[in-house]
């Protein structure tokens, strides 16, 4: 029986390791890469938390919690 060993050089690994990186960071460098249209982001915080509690978004959450904690309890020992 013979046992077939193998191994690889340290300019492959090398390779092998900067390809996985490459695939993995691919999509993070991409949407770092994206243009910002608006760079005003706490006046967009701003704005869409005002909008939350304008329309009444936030009594919804409050509801949901609620009737989900009790939910939660009634149904857990």
């Amino acid at each position: 029986m013979e046992i077939t060993s193998w191994s690889i050089s340290d300019s492959q690994y090398l390779q092998i390791t900067l390809d996985l990186y490459h695939h993995s960071l691919s999509p993070l460098v991409t949407i770092l890469a994206q243009a910002i249209e608006d760079p005003d982001v706490i006046g967009q915080m701003q704005d869409a938390w005002n909008n939350f509690i304008e329309t009444g978004q936030v009594w919804a959450l409050l509801i949901g919690i609620f009737f989900g904690y009790l939910f939660k309890s009634l149904t857990s020992y």
